[in-house]
């Protein structure tokens, strides 16, 4: 009998809206886990999301709202510029959504998300991939009492994600993280920024002072030389040196000083390298099992609403300065 209602147990059908650069390795993703179905997508440019459906054996639709008729749940990746309407129409429906970051261009857009995938009983993720990358999965276990972060996250320039700017671009994949590490309210933000290029701020720095003391310096660039994304913190006990891009963390940790009987400080250093992980794939899969278990998904909407208003924040302080030199 138990049997026969797994047989019978109908699949999650899944879509993507949007299907351009990013939007297209959601579909990958998807098409390559079992026991649900990629049952299509669409894109305001219909030939390439033809392209794309043939590509993982799907269908293409003209038009999101035909897709949603036959979706469980949708990955939403197209300009941030749409996430609320779109969003709005897919959780208006009972439909589960992964909404690429940042959620919303508003706290108060990202807010009505929030209530209204609570009023229709929807999963709401927020696609902070970085959370799901290893390093900063072992991160979580390492933290304890952080007292200053420092965080870098610079890249060539490409024409990906310059619909904003490099704070809502880059620097909101590390105040999620930090945000989520530190867990605590903001009581001072020091900001600058520049435009090199888009006429939007293309480099941005902030110091960000914590309620808890906690001090933290995130720099974040889309026209530089090479391609960096890492942090350090230091705490009581230990510090810890991480690499996204390379997936690699460096720990070390600090005895106080006659700690084995003598006057010299002692310390012990571990280092691990993550290597055949696939942070997109394992945020979608977390995604599935959220809505298979109705369970909280990693990234919550709330927290897309919590760096977005941090990110906004920084965002408003540049222009109040008038330091976006360009």
């Amino acid at each position: 009998m138990e049997g026969e209602n797994i047989k019978n147990m109908k699949k999650l059908r899944f879509g993507v809206v949007g299907v351009g650069y990013l939007g297209s390795l959601h579909a990958e993703k998807y098409a390559a886990i079992e026991g649900i179905d990629l049952v299509g997508l669409t894109d305001i440019d219909y030939p390439r999301a033809q392209a794309v459906a043939t590509k993982y054996s799907t269908k293409a639709y003209k038009s999101h709202e035909e897709l949603l008729h036959d979706v469980d749940g949708v990955s939403l990746a197209v300009p941030t510029v749409s996430h609320f309407e779109i969003g709005r129409e897919i959780l208006d429906q009972g439909i589960h959504l992964l909404v690429e970051k940042p959620i919303t261009l508003t706290v108060e857009d990202a807010e009505a998300l929030i209530q209204l995938a609570k009023q229709r009983n929807a999963i709401l993720q927020t696609g902070h991939i970085e959370r799901f990358n290893p390093v900063v999965m072992e991160m979580e276990s390492l933290i304890s009492k952080p007292l200053f972060i420092e965080s870098h996250r610079l890249h060539p320039y490409t024409n990906r994600g310059t619909d904003v700017d490099v704070v809502l671009d880059l620097m909101i994949h590390d105040l999620d993280i930090i945000l989520h590490f530190v867990n605590s309210e903001i009581a001072q933000i020091d900001t600058f920024g520049m435009s090199a290029v888009t006429g939007k701020t293309d480099f941005a720095h902030a110091a960000i002072q914590f309620a808890n003391d906690t001090r933290a310096n995130f720099t974040a660039s889309r026209v530089s030389t090479e391609s960096v994304r890492t942090v350090r913190i230091f705490q009581p006990d230990s510090y810890i040196s991480a690499d996204y891009k390379n997936r690699r963390i460096g720990v070390t940790w600090f005895e106080p000083e006659g700690a084995k009987g003598d006057d010299l400080p002692r310390s012990e250093h571990r280092d691990d390298e993550f290597r055949g992980c696939d942070p997109l794939a394992d945020q979608i899969r977390s995604f599935v099992e959220s809505i298979k278990n109705s369970t909280e998904p990693r990234v919550t909407g709330l927290d897309g609403k919590k760096a977005l208003s941090v990110a906004l924040s920084i965002i408003e302080q540049i222009q109040r300065k008038g330091e976006t030199i360009g």
